[in-house]
C-alpha cells in the first residue's frame, strides 16, 4: 500500500522516546488512522504524556497540551468571544481545542463541567460558541491521559465521555531490561532531542481516506454486532456497549488492517482490539463489581463463546503494486 514505509517511519520515530512499547505504540496509530481518539489511563511516570508528544513531534501538525486542574474553565478549551471595542463587535478568541492534536493531560483531574466542554470537539469535530459553530483543522485527534480514579483529587469521566474515546489503553511499566535502555539514552540526552517530522497533515488525511476503503466482509460485521449484542445480555455487564462501539470496533479493525499493509480486515483485527475499544464503554453489574470480577476477563469470555467466521475467496490476500 502506498504509505507503508511512512508507517514503519512512524513507529520507529516513536519508539526513539516510547522504549519496548510497541503495542502502545500501534495502538495510537490504529486510533489517528481510524480518526479517533485516545484514552491512556495509567499511574504518573510511565510515559502517557511522552508518547502523545512523540506522536505530535512526528505528525508535522499543529499540537496544543492542556494540562487539565480543578479550576480549568471550559472557555479555557473551546475559546470565548471577546468585545472588540474598535471594531464594536464580538470576535472569537480560538481556545486550546483548535489544533490538530490535543493533549488532555490528566482529564480526570479537572470538573465534569469542563471535561463536558469536549464533547462537541470529539463527536462532531466542531465546536460552538455563543451559538457560532468554528469547524476543528483537519486531521484532529484528542489523547487524553488520566490517572487511576482512586488517586487523590481525581473525578470519573462520565459514561458520555468515555464513548467518545476510540481506544483506552495502559503504558505499564517497562522491562527491567527497556529500562536500562531508557537510562542510556536519558544519560546521552537522547531525550531531549526533538523528534523529526516523518510525514504532514495532508498524508494523514490520505491515509485516513483510505482506511475507510478497507474491506470489511459481511460475517465480520456479523462478528462484531453479534459481540457488541451479547455485551447487552450478560449478567455480569449492568451497561452494554453502544452502537457507536459496533462503529469504532469496525473502524479500528480497518486501521489496523491497514496499519499491517492489508487491504481487508481479518478475525483477528476484532479480536485484537476487542478489550481496548469496548471496556471502558461498558459497566459491570454490582454482583461483578463486589466478586472484583475484572472487565477484560467479562469480555473475553462473550467473545470466546462466538464462532470465529471464516473469510471466503474474496479477502484472499491481493499483491501489493507499491
Amino acid at each position: 500500500m502506498e504509505y507503508q514505509n511512512k508507517i514503519s517511519k512512524m513507529i520507529n520515530s516513536i519508539e526513539h522516546l516510547i522504549v519496548g512499547k510497541r503495542e502502545a505504540v500501534e495502538y495510537t496509530l490504529i486510533t489517528l488512522l481510524a480518526g479517533g481518539h485516545l484514552l491512556l489511563e495509567d499511574v504518573p511516570g510511565v510515559g502517557k504524556t511522552t508518547l502523545a508528544k512523540a506522536l505530535a513531534q512526528t505528525i508535522d501538525c499543529g499540537f496544543t497540551r492542556i494540562q487539565f486542574t480543578p479550576d480549568t474553565l471550559p472557555s479555557d478549551v473551546t475559546g470565548l468571544s471577546i468585545y472588540n471595542m474598535q471594531s464594536g463587535t464580538f470576535e472569537y478568541a480560538k481556545g486550546a481545542i483548535m489544533t490538530n492534536i490535543v493533549l488532555a493531560d490528566e482529564i480526570n483531574r479537572t470538573s465534569p463541567k469542563t471535561q463536558a466542554s469536549l464533547l462537541e470537539a470529539m463527536e462532531e469535530k466542531q465546536v460552538t460558541v455563543d451559538s457560532i459553530t468554528y469547524p476543528l483543522p483537519k486531521p484532529f485527534m484528542v489523547i487524553a491521559t488520566q490517572n487511576p480514579v482512586d488517586y487523590l483529587g481525581t473525578y470519573n469521566l462520565p459514561e458520555a465521555q468515555l464513548d467518545r474515546f476510540m481506544i483506552k489503553i495502559s503504558i505499564g511499566y517497562p522491562s527491567s531490561s527497556d529500562e536500562q535502555i531508557m537510562a542510556d539514552k536519558f544519560l546521552q540526552k537522547e531525550f531531549a532531542s526533538k523528534l523529526e517530522a516523518v510525514v504532514d497533515a495532508d498524508t494523514i488525511i490520505k491515509m485516513q481516506d483510505q482506511v475507510t476503503e478497507i474491506k470489511v466482509n459481511q460475517d465480520l460485521i456479523g462478528y462484531i454486532t453479534k459481540f457488541i449484542h451479547e455485551t447487552r445480555k450478560d449478567g455480569n455487564i449492568s451497561l452494554g456497549a453502544s452502537p457507536r462501539a459496533t462503529l469504532a470496533l469496525i473502524r479500528a479493525a480497518q486501521a489496523k488492517a491497514y496499519l499491517e499493509g492489508r487491504t481487508y480486515c481479518i478475525p483477528d483485527d476484532i479480536l485484537k482490539l476487542a478489550v481496548p475499544v469496548i471496556a471502558h464503554r461498558i459497566i459491570l453489574s454490582p454482583e461483578a463489581r463486589l466478586a472484583q470480577t475484572k472487565t477484560e476477563k467479562v469480555l473475553k469470555d462473550i467473545i470466546s463463546k462466538i464462532p470465529v467466521p471464516v473469510l471466503n475467496k474474496s479477502n484472499a490476500p491481493l499483491k501489493n503494486h507499491e
